[in-house]
């Protein structure tokens, strides 16, 4: 059924409408994070689209026209790192050996692998959003709007190249920024050694006839050939300790002496303070040779970052590996010494180890315990371990990173903090800690943005440079064309490269970088437009965004990206959007958490450990898995563990409860309408539910907490069911105008519940609208329902739930005596009632549990229901009644009987004892034309 309602919606082309008849002066604008087409799409995706699907639906209802452009991310590492796998490429010397433009082609050629398993599933699961206009990050108009980003932050002054310790992957050959190594961190097991490293002139400095070493501590011994400075903390205490089975002296933090020399006795000789200890001019022995030579290096220096919290309170500075260290070699005016690679190998001046690969990804600690081994040989080991902590590696192909100094091209994002903190704060978040929290605290440190990829498959860093360091930031397609005299019909990498700009007498050539992929994912909002050069006024109508969203991991991704990005361009006098009061790219978003597997694991393809999402969709519907999701945590940035038995639990608490209420509609509700309201209780009470639902639906989609929304729909199902049809059953079945009132009702209600429903289950909604009304037309094009207050009544509704509390009550105690409910009683006292039962409501109790006399008596305490369980004739007669009903409408049901068809029944002779009064009602309950007396029960249909 559900793939008819998607066939009904193509050929009725319900999703254009939806658009085409809101107008364009009332829209809803927002952003949809371009996935990547070369995987196929996982519960992650189903989640992101669910979120984009139901907000749109919801605010389209609302009578806005909220047009929806799909995309396509397409260029980057994780499409390298396929084609290099595809390829047989291991390092960039492949690719260049292969041919930059060969490997481009290969990989534009990749980049759309699944786009059509995509919009399968895109389109089962009921996401609207038009895949056929779609933009792409590889397309020359999507590019032309990044450089034309990137050269108003140039023209602003916010980029920079500089030189700076990042994190590097050594197999991708190119710097990350600082969100993306968050992105892969793993725990490692690494060995770890603390070093000695011998004072040169001990004797003279004190007054000791015996070697006398610093003792440092690390966990990279890999960076050791590059140590230049040891570092002290200038206010810590440090002491000069003897060993008792050892001749050597040691100096190392007062506080790490028990950590460090463990169990062997000292004696502590002299103790220095840190200032006083770098005061003292000490050079030591470096533990390699390689660098021996190097100006002003192997000193003792201070440095604020040296802390007690591990280690002996001696750090080794690698000037060349590490922020602080970087900083601190600059202080000290020391000589850049790299002893590795940016592919991650040690250099030839590293004899030992030349060529070898300092973090191997399938042994990230084995060259550490290979230098550790050759150390210890030459008595320069004090102690060596093995620590498991938390390392970082590349988000895309899982190689250990390096820290590493090295060239790149910045964002000044330090620059407009204050601003991006500011944008913050005028953003809502959902769930709100967001805001302060990981995506606030994120802001405050945030650090400046490396946007240079030494890569091939991106968008080119739009910057030429002359021999003479002189410089040419290019905006535009056309200022290309103008300057180079060529026409340009794509700007990657091997169709630019080549092309020489000329300006007053002097050449300038490309540098050979490209942009990070997430500027481009920044940038999104102007490439998918081609803003400026197109759409323009359509475009700043609609920046700011209303509203994005994606998973918890993009708040310092595409969250990030797009905040920095829209801050600087919408900023000050130099303001590129807007009147320069800086604003963020968005004003709502929604941040989703993470699907994982049922046992609490992550989802793994290899180990099988999840259901499949076709196979869920197939079994249960797309609708069951939505609601499933929707209602679950993972609306509100927490982990869900997927679990089949909550879809199918939808499913049948939910969508085939519903389908059921519509099939009795369809059978009993279609009655005459009379223009009249209804009288009973009933009515009342479920169009006040009803319009609470409106309500509470309303409130919740308003503030963009999707969960707290779509959750009280369950609830309101399980009563339309359970409670208003199960009492309404023989008012909807009889020829009165009661019944008529309650086919009214019941039509109404199934017709607003089908507009509440819409945005989160689109199949169902669509299929009781189309069976309750004659329009023709598609629920989704209806109005949001608004809610009366009026019909809205309080009390009413806590006393029905009071009602339906007596009822269990009286249920309970007759399944503690064993009396079916089909059996009537005569009375039931119950006692401890504190809430006056009207008369309308006390003959739904005696209706619902079949007794013929209730009496309350009030009081404190829990309530009982006291059953008088005597038998008259009467009442065995009548029960024995509906039992023979019961049993002759199965009977019914068995032959397949339509609702309406007579028969004729053959009944036992032993019931002519019930008499023909009784007789008479069980002919008219079975729609029997006549009773035949036999020796059992038996039907046939009438001609």
């Amino acid at each position: 059924m559900e793939k008819d309602v998607l066939d009904f919606w193509d050929e009725t082309h319900v999703f254009e409408k939806s658009i085409e008849q809101r107008p364009k002066t009332k829209s809803y604008h927002f952003y949809d994070g371009p996935p990547f087409a070369t995987g196929l799409p996982h519960y992650g995706h189903i989640v992101a689209s669910l979120l984009k699907d139901v907000v749109p639906r919801f605010w389209t209802m609302k009578g806005y026209r909220v047009e929806r452009k799909w995309g396509w991310d397409c260029h980057g590492l994780p499409i390298e790192n396929i084609i290099e796998k595809e390829l047989h490429l291991k390092t960039k010397q492949d690719i260049e050996r292969f041919g930059i433009a060969a490997f481009n082609e290969a990989c534009r050629a990749t980049v759309l692998k699944y786009a059509e398993e995509w919009k399968k599933t895109v389109r089962r699961i009921g996401r609207w959003v038009d895949m056929e206009h779609d933009y792409k990050t590889m397309d020359l108009s999507f590019m032309e709007s990044v450089w034309w980003v990137f050269r108003q932050l140039w023209d602003q002054g916010l980029i920079y190249k500089g030189h700076k310790a990042m994190h590097i992957c050594p197999r991708c050959v190119t710097p990350l920024s600082n969100f993306e190594v968050t992105q892969g961190y793993k725990d490692i097991t690494d060995q770890t050694a603390v070093i000695k490293f011998p004072i040169k002139n001990a004797q003279a400095i004190f007054g000791i006839d015996k070697t006398v070493s610093m003792l440092a501590w690390t966990t990279t011994p890999w960076t050791l050939p590059g140590n230049l400075l040891l570092a002290v903390n200038a206010e810590h205490s440090y002491a000069l300790v003897k060993l008792e089975h050892d001749k050597s002296l040691y100096i190392l933090a007062e506080a790490a002496l028990e950590k460090i020399i463990d169990a062997s006795g000292y004696t502590v000789i002299r103790l220095f303070t840190g200032k006083e200890l770098a005061g003292m001019n000490l050079e030591y022995e470096p533990a390699f040779p390689y660098f021996q030579d190097t100006k002003n290096a192997f000193r003792v220096v201070t440095a604020d970052f040296v802390t007690l919290d591990e280690g002996t309170g001696v750090v080794h500075i690698a000037p060349a590996f590490g922020e602080y260290d970087y900083e601190l070699g600059i202080r000290e005016e020391l000589p850049m010494v790299q002893h590795v690679t940016m592919e991650g190998v040690f250099i030839p001046s590293v004899s030992d180890f030349a060529g070898k690969s300092v973090k191997p990804k399938e042994d990230p600690s084995k060259t550490d315990k290979e230098l550790v081994a050759w150390l210890s040989a030459k008595g320069k080991v004090f102690k060596e371990e093995y620590v498991t902590h938390s390392y970082p590696h590349c988000w895309r192909c899982e190689t250990p990173l390096l820290n590493y100094a090295t060239t790149s091209w910045f964002v000044k994002v330090t620059h407009i903090k204050e601003h991006l903190l500011a944008n913050n704060r005028k953003i809502h978040w959902v769930p709100e800690h967001m805001k302060e929290g990981r995506f606030g605290q994120w802001l405050d440190g945030a650090r400046d943005w490396a946007v240079s990829r030494n890569r091939y498959w991106g968008t080119p860093l739009p910057i030429w440079e002359s021999e003479d360091g002189d410089i040419i930031c290019i905006g535009s397609v056309k200022e290309l064309e103008v300057l180079s005299g060529k026409n340009v019909t794509d700007i990657h990498k091997h169709k630019i490269d080549d092309i020489i700009l000329t300006k007053k007498g002097k050449n300038y050539k490309r540098i050979p970088d490209v942009l990070d992929c997430w500027f481009e994912s920044g940038s999104m909002p102007y490439g998918q437009m081609h803003y400026p050069f197109e759409h323009k006024e359509e475009f700043e109508r609609s920046f700011p965004a209303q509203f994005i969203a994606e998973g918890q991991d993009q708040t310092r991704g595409w969250f990030y990206t797009l905040h920095v990005l829209a801050t600087a361009l919408t900023l000050g006098k130099h303001a590129h959007i807007g009147d320069g009061s800086s604003t963020p790219a968005f004003s709502n978003v929604i941040v989703n958490g993470i699907v994982l597997a049922e046992d609490g694991k992550k989802m793994s393809k290899r180990l099988k450990n999840y259901p499949d999402p076709d196979v869920m969709i197939d079994r249960y519907g797309a609708d069951a898995m939505r609601y499933y999701l929707v209602t679950s945590p993972v609306m509100e940035a927490e982990s869900l563990n997927f679990s089949e038995s909550g879809v199918r639990e939808v499913y049948n608490n939910v969508i085939n409860t519903l389908w059921n209420v519509l099939m009795f509609y369809s059978l009993y509700g279609k009655k005459r309408k009379i223009d009249r309201k209804s009288t009973n209780v009933l009515d009342h009470w479920i169009r006040s539910r009803l319009f609470h639902l409106v309500a509470s639906v309303t409130s919740g989609m308003e503030a963009y907490q999707l969960s707290d929304a779509a959750r009280p729909i369950s609830e309101f199902v399980s009563d339309l069911s359970q409670w208003y049809v199960r009492r309404s059953r023989e008012r909807l079945k009889a020829d009165t105008d009661d019944a008529s009132q309650a086919s009214q009702t019941f039509g109404e209600v199934l017709v607003t519940l089908a507009q509440v429903i819409a945005p989160f289950m689109p199949f169902m909604a669509e299929l009781i609208y189309q069976n309750v009304t004659e329009t023709g037309k598609s629920v989704h094009l209806c109005d949001w329902p608004k809610f009366d207050a009026k019909t809205m009544d309080d009390t009413l509704e806590e006393s029905m739930i009071r009602v339906r509390e007596l009822v269990e009550k009286i249920h309970a105690k007759r399944k503690e005596l064993k009396i079916p409910v089909r059996q009537p009683l005569g009375k039931c006292q119950i006692s401890n009632i504190q809430c006056q039962i009207s008369n309308e409501l006390l003959g739904l109790i005696k209706d619902e549990t079949n007794i013929k006399e209730i009496t309350f008596t009030k009081g404190e305490g829990e309530i009982v229901a006291e059953l008088d369980t005597t038998m008259t004739p009467e009442l065995e007669k009548e029960g024995k009644v509906r039992e023979v009903i019961r049993t002759v409408q199965q009977l019914r049901k068995n032959q397949g009987c339509t609702i309406d068809g007579r028969i004729t029944l053959t009944l036992p002779k032993s019931l002519k004892s019930l008499g023909q009064s009784n007789i008479d009602i069980i002919q008219r309950e079975t729609l029997a034309t006549s009773v035949i007396w036999g020796d059992s029960y038996s039907i046939s249909t009438s001609n």
